[in-house]
């Protein structure tokens, strides 16, 4: 062996693909499946109540207990054979014995859960099945069978992986409250085969009723949408002519977009698990390559017609409030662009009023200019005939004279002063 060190995860990773083998199961069988998910949050719940859960039915028939932490186990139960999974949103139990009982779709063959750990079950049913399996003898009696034992107008029946085993169910709930599934299988099928196909009809029952939990959200949702999408659609026409208010107009479409960002954060995750719960769906209903038995429904027919126009719904949903979304987005863009074009239109205008006012004041400092140097001349002028006085009697000049004579040329150094200073101070 090569001297190297190993991933810590290699070996995880390489059995997780191995983790959860199909059940092998020979005709005449039967099987109880029961699928348990809490009501909110299944994503987010304590896995460890889960395994408490599976352990207190082991504990009652004495059966070894799973790995801490484990996602899935199998074992015997008595006379049974148990496999246990975890999923993101739910957990499964199957249970499966050999021969059938005498009684087709007994509610007996479901007591091998007890009563009183049912309802101690960390969750609520999201679904339950009977399933019987048989051998195959030939077509004609399947279908007095399936007659007998499904409702015609709802009676999905096909040929499976080449014609060597025949399913059929209803998708039905019947009185004792589960599911019920028929599979004929041929003795060359074999029961590994034939164990499958008992699992894909499990997966595809257990997806599709986790897929109707996203056409429940929409639905619920549809009402609320619709009021949206009324007020949306009235801002949007208040926003055609000229807005009074622009800030309580855009106050309300921040409103508006705050409650659609909130409902698609809260539905994201169901939309999205829907749409890979539809996935699977049709993956399972792929691989088992029906072919038709005697001109009726197969499960993809059935599936199309029933399940299909569901999923749609979901799909448009999703879209519808995505669209809103973003036109609510949109709007308080191009009001809040509104909004900004009149603040700049006004910021001109107020700017514009800024200059007129500027004018005026260089105006009215330009005058305050003039009486400035008239009103200095004026007290120099004073000044100057204190000093000059006593020449009034040397010079013989009278201060009429004298006072002409200073006024100009105290009048020209203090305008020539003033516009020094005025040139200093630019």
């Amino acid at each position: 062996m090569p001297d190297i060190q190993d991933h810590p995860l290699r070996y995880a990773m390489a059995n997780e693909l191995h983790a959860r083998p199909f059940p092998v199961v020979q005709a005449p069988a039967r099987a109880a499946y029961l699928a348990i998910k809490p009501a909110q949050n299944a994503a987010g719940r304590d896995r460890n109540a889960d395994r408490v859960h599976l352990i207190a039915l082991l504990d009652r028939f004495g059966a070894a207990h799973p790995q801490p932490g484990a996602t899935h186990y199998s074992g015997q139960i008595g006379k049974h054979l148990l496999k246990w999974e975890s999923h993101t949103e739910f957990v499964t139990f199957t249970v499966f014995a050999d021969g059938v009982a005498d009684r087709p779709y007994d509610a007996a063959s479901f007591a091998v859960f007890p009563d009183d750990w049912l309802r101690q079950a960390p969750g609520v049913r999201i679904t339950s099945a009977l399933i019987r399996v048989e051998a195959l003898s030939d077509d004609a009696a399947v279908a007095d069978k399936v007659d007998d034992w499904f409702v015609p107008e709802s009676l999905a029946i096909s040929h499976v992986l080449d014609g060597e085993l025949v399913i059929a169910s209803d998708f039905r709930i019947d009185t004792g409250g589960h599911m019920r599934f028929a599979i004929f299988a041929r003795p060359e099928a074999g029961s590994r085969r034939t164990g499958r196909v008992v699992q894909r009809l499990c997966e595809i029952e257990t997806y599709k009723a986790m897929s109707m939990l996203g056409l429940s959200r929409a639905r619920d949702l549809a009402p609320q949408m619709s009021a949206i999408d009324n007020r949306l659609t009235a801002l949007l026409s208040e926003m055609c002519g000229p807005v009074g208010e622009p800030a309580a107009l855009l106050q309300s479409l921040l409103t508006v977009s705050a409650e659609l960002e909130n409902i698609v954060a809260q539905s994201a995750f169901r939309f999205g698990a829907t749409g890979a719960y539809e996935t699977i769906v049709n993956q399972r209903i792929a691989v088992l390559r029906e072919t038709r038995f005697a001109g009726r429904q197969t499960f993809g027919e059935f599936m199309m017609r029933r399940f299909d126009p569901a999923m749609r719904t979901v799909k448009s949903t999703e879209a519808r409030l995505k669209a809103m979304s973003d036109r609510a987005l949109r709007a308080g863009d191009l009001l809040r662009t509104r909004v900004d074009v009149e603040r700049s239109a006004q910021n001109r205008d107020l700017l514009e009023s800024m200059d007129r006012r500027s004018d005026l004041q260089l105006r009215l400092q330009r005058t305050v200019e003039g009486l400035s140097v008239v009103a200095i001349s004026y007290y120099a002028v004073s000044l100057a005939m204190y000093i000059l006085g006593p020449l009034e009697y040397q010079l013989g000049i009278s201060k009429t004279v004298m006072a002409s004579l200073v006024t100009p040329v105290v009048l020209i150094g203090v305008w020539l002063m003033l516009q020094r200073l005025k040139k200093h101070l630019e």
